[in-house]
């Protein structure tokens, strides 16, 4: 082959969509120009040998908090994107909170797009917000961008006058109805959990001053999750509205919307790492670091949602990276239950899932990739562009040392605030470059480029002045 490319990766073993294969990849113009055997004599002006490493698609994390505009304190695109890069993840989808304004009208989306904008490691998208009071901005947010609309059925708390604010019933039902007219890719996400019994779960809890790790879990029942997710699929089928149920936590609900598919819902389903990889006995050893709602389960959940993912019944694993300032967690004047709530592991999502996933558990790295790349890709209407490694699709690649073992210190992360549930585990593998559109945005002997090389995805129909 004669062909000049800009970059070849050789020797890698090359995660395909059907298998593993010792290949080289060809990369001209940010794209995947060829995967093939038989590069060994083909020019570039640069040449990464993978020998020994295997070669995945990019992570796709659609579920992470960065927290700007104004709350960049917490995390920010700058820190949050590093952390992202250097574990792996070529692309994210920004939730509309903790951020203030949150990302609920056109305005507010613009802002967040300049913060952005030159800050970003990797690429980017925004998720949109359905919140009571806004339904008339929607049409709006979809012209300007956005696909996914992020709402809550419980309180996601947060600070502010003007912060994101849970739906009630007549709001997500009218909102599921306007979004399913917008037009294709449009979506709506929720966290799905009964605020009627957690609220009254944890006041009872309060009362009678059980404030601890233990107490905070049994607020949240498996119960909560499956009453909010069975009204989010009624609601679906009448609306026809397509949804997506970030952070599923129990088996229970993984069942439930499977069963919805099978009948023909368009409904997706999303895990995290840490309910795959910690229990409440975790929560309860950690402390506030490993905080999450819904809260980690024991430990026959985790193993049932392994047993699920080997099932093919999960679409998309994401980090639900949600930061705050450390003294938001572990001030000592603050009871479990008012410690701030969210898992801060961004950076961890991708070795975790090659760590319990592929060497503990034997699920191929293929199936893996699909939930990890592939899955998120379709679900924001990036595939195949972004998502799997294919010729033409973007050259969006992470290698990965399989034999390189090591214990994760608060040194080693790239986000604001050196908090993680994971600090001092032992990981069997460690990404060592990862490349966005054939640019090396980290590479271990070089941490996290400066040059922010990041773009913005699933840019606006119309410009925010176009906008009615």
């Amino acid at each position: 082959m004669n062909q000049v490319f800009d970059r070849i990766i050789r020797n890698g073993m090359v995660v395909l969509p059907d298998g593993t294969y010792k290949l080289d990849i060809g990369i001209l113009s940010g794209k995947i120009a060829s995967i093939s055997d038989l590069l060994a004599d083909s020019a570039a002006d640069d040449v990464l040998d993978a020998e020994g490493q295997y070669v995945m698609p990019g992570m796709i994390d659609i579920h992470v908090h960065f927290n700007e505009p104004n709350f960049g304190h917490w995390e920010g695109f700058a820190t949050g994107s590093s952390a992202l890069a250097a574990g792996g993840c070529t692309a994210y989808a920004d939730m509309p909170l903790n951020g203030n304004p949150p990302t609920v009208t056109p305005e507010a989306l613009e802002l967040k797009g300049k913060l952005a904008a030159g800050n970003s490691a990797v690429d980017y998208t925004f998720w949109g917000g359905l919140v009571p009071g806004k339904l008339d901005q929607l049409e709006a947010m979809y012209a300007n961008g956005v696909r996914g609309f992020k709402a809550f059925m419980s309180n996601p708390g947060g600070e502010g006058e003007g912060r994101f604010r849970e739906v009630d019933d007549w709001t997500l039902y009218e909102g599921m109805k306007r979004i399913a007219a917008l037009g294709e890719g449009g979506f709506v996400a929720l966290h799905a959990e009964s605020d009627a019994i957690t609220s009254h779960l944890a006041e009872q809890a309060i009362r009678e001053g059980r404030t601890d790790a233990r107490a905070f879990v049994q607020s949240r029942p498996v119960i909560a999750e499956l009453e909010a997710v069975n009204k989010a699929i009624l609601f679906s089928e009448q609306t026809g509205c397509e949804v997506h149920f970030v952070h599923i936590s129990s088996v229970e609900a993984v069942e439930l919307i499977d069963r919805a598919k099978k009948r023909g819902v368009a409904v997706t389903v999303e895990t995290c790492p840490h309910y795959l990889v910690l229990t409440d006995e975790d929560m309860a050893a950690i402390g506030p670091a490993a905080k999450c709602a819904p809260p980690l389960r024991n430990v026959d959940q985790k193993e049932g949602l392994w047993q699920l993912i080997k099932e093919g019944k999960l679409d998309v694993i994401a980090s639900d990276h949600s930061p705050c300032p450390p003294d938001l967690k572990f001030n000592e004047s603050l009871t479990f239950f008012e410690a701030w709530g969210g898992i801060a592991g961004a950076q961890s999502s991708l070795e975790l899932m090659l760590d319990e996933g592929w060497v503990k558990r034997q699920i191929p790295l293929h199936q893996l990739s699909e939930l990890l790349s592939a899955g998120p890709a379709k679900r924001f209407g990036l595939y195949p562009q972004k998502g799997l490694i294919a010729e033409g699709a973007d050259a969006d690649l992470v290698l990965v040392d399989p034999n390189r073992s090591y214990t994760l210190t608060s040194e080693q992360l790239w986000q604001r605030h050196q908090v993680s549930p994971y600090i001092g585990r032992e990981f069997t593998c460690k990404v060592t470059t990862t490349l966005v559109r054939g640019i090396t945005v980290y590479s271990e002997e070089l941490g996290v480029q400066a040059a922010k090389q990041g773009q913005l995805l699933l840019k606006p129909i119309h410009t925010p002045q176009q906008t009615p």
